[in-house]
């Protein structure tokens, strides 16, 4: 994407839009950009309470791990001041779904993340990835994501 990409553009080809920045829940950065990698802070979802498997089900919770990478990818616009011609691609994905003893689809739920990533960024947005199943969340999301970017540097003077 060293080439012009406006993000907002594409999300709204999908029907989509940046949601707003969500507040911090604590005393920490929502993103840290060092050398070429940009670090987002966890996103839940608002609206998106609960445990997976008990009160939510499956495609509710791949729709929540799509609206946390909406906020991501708000934190990731803000970090990068709108300017998308700055990604190189997604590195990681990291992903927490709080959820019942028995439920085992974590990845499926995390699904509904990466292949929003995938289809907004196209072949940029592709990532390694981790999804794990947790007893419960900060602030009772069902879903927490975090993602690394790698960037290229700033403009001289920016």
């Amino acid at each position: 994407m060293g080439e012009k990409f406006d993000l907002h553009t594409r999300l709204s080809e999908l029907g989509l839009d940046l949601p707003p920045l969500r507040p911090k829940a604590g005393n920490y950065l929502g993103y840290v950009e060092t050398g070429e990698l940009l670090f987002l802070a966890g996103q839940g979802a608002d609206g998106w309470i609960g445990r997976v498997g008990a009160d939510l089900g499956l495609e509710q919770a791949r729709t929540a791990a799509r609206d946390c990478m909406l906020n991501l990818l708000a934190q990731a616009d803000d970090a990068l001041g709108g300017d998308w011609s700055r990604l190189v691609t997604a590195v990681k994905v990291l992903g927490f779904v709080a959820c019942t003893e028995e439920f085992t689809q974590s990845p499926a739920v995390l699904d509904g993340a990466s292949d929003l990533l995938v289809e907004v960024l196209g072949s940029r947005g592709r990532h390694g990835r981790s999804a794990i199943g947790v007893q419960s969340l900060p602030l009772g999301f069902a879903v927490e994501i975090e993602m690394i970017l790698a960037v290229r540097p700033r403009p001289a003077g920016a």
